[in-house]
């Protein structure tokens, strides 16, 4: 196979390669595959040879691979990506199993399932727990424990996971148990057709109509890469969003809310929280201070209400507000109010404009 040098598409072409095992670190034998960088390979990026290489595996994989020290050239550990590449060059990769190749595997745990069925279940998610595996949570995600709660898991692209939760947002969350209903699922979040309301307590005290609506696009943060922003709509990477905002009760410096998705970009509800001068009780990242006990953002997945992709049945499944953060509401001296949240009619699209 050919590389060019510009990174280009490559054509066909054998080039040498060969396989041995060794002993790895962990005591337990490794592949070792060796190759000879060729004509075409010379002046490329290393990260890219190997891509062309080892085309079974991800790019990201390898770069793994390269951190970790298991990639050597000329009898050297080689740990950037961005090297070039020479003409006989003598590259040996131990195919050595990473945090991220070795994270998905089941892992039972006690999932809080507030409805399942042969198609799709509906799980309620405690905070701290990561939906699914990334970099820093590679196990003990909920990813891992629907490997474990159900076979066909590990046939579906993310175990069956169509929409996800932040790692310290509590609440509800949907996942399919079929292919057929996984692509059904993805159709109805991208027409807009699943409503799902959180409840959240914000600092600072309200002020104008107790209905609020926010239509701004969130991008990347261009100067904290960490964080999304509100970017104005032409921006490179921003997209549009739509969150509306309830006032259920406040005080002088605290408001406790209900927000309706109409959109789910990343963050989305604490970044427009923040825009509106309400950031996130316990929400660092965005101007929120950690206050009445909360160690976690203070915003939670209430009510997930959508009509069953497979069986047209209504589902309107409630999670109740976590100890924590009622604990926080009460001690804020801030009433629930839940009744004066939206009524949901799963038959009418939570449209964008």
């Amino acid at each position: 196979m050919v590389l060019a040098a510009d990174g280009g598409a490559p054509a066909d072409e054998d080039f040498s390669t060969e396989a041995e095992t060794a002993e790895g670190e962990s005591g337990h034998p490794v592949e070792i595959r060796r190759f000879i960088a060729e004509v075409h390979h010379h002046g490329v990026r290393l990260d890219k040879v190997l891509a062309v290489l080892l085309p079974e595996f991800s790019r990201s994989w390898l770069q793994q691979l390269l951190a970790l020290g298991a990639v050597r050239v000329n009898g050297q550990p080689a740990s950037k990506p961005a090297a070039k590449t020479r003409v006989a060059d003598d590259i040996a990769v131990e195919l050595r199993p990473t945090a991220q190749a070795s994270a998905f595997v089941a892992e039972p745990m006690a999932l809080a399932v507030v409805y399942e069925d042969e198609h799709l279940l509906v799980v309620d998610k405690p905070a701290g727990l990561v939906v699914h595996p990334a970099a820093g949570n590679w196990r003990g995600t909920l990813l891992n424990g629907l490997l474990a709660h159900h076979e066909g898991a590990a046939r579906l692209p993310r175990a069956g996971i169509v929409h996800r939760l932040d790692k310290d947002t509590s609440g509800l969350v949907v996942v399919a148990k079929t292919s057929a209903c996984c692509e059904a699922l993805v159709r109805m979040i991208g027409e807009r057709r699943m409503h799902r309301v959180y409840v959240a307590l914000a600092h600072g005290p309200w002020s104008g109509e107790v209905d609020r609506e926010v239509r701004e696009a969130i991008g990347r943060d261009p100067r904290q890469r960490l964080r999304m922003s509100v970017l104005p709509a032409h921006a490179t990477g921003a997209k549009p969003a739509l969150t509306r905002v309830r006032l259920l009760d406040a005080q002088r410096a605290v408001c406790w809310v209900g927000c309706k998705l109409h959109t789910g970009r990343t963050h989305q509800i604490r970044v427009h929280m923040a825009w509106l001068g309400h950031p996130l009780v316990g929400d660092t990242l965005y101007g929120g201070r950690l206050q009445w006990g909360l160690e976690r953002q203070a915003l939670h997945a209430h009510v997930l209400a959508f009509r069953h992709p497979m069986t047209g049945d209504v589902l309107q499944c409630v999670s109740p507000v976590p100890a924590d953060i009622a604990s926080a509401v009460e001690s804020a001296g801030l009433r629930y109010n839940l009744e004066h949240l939206w009524q949901v009619d799963v038959d009418e699209p939570a449209s964008l404009f």
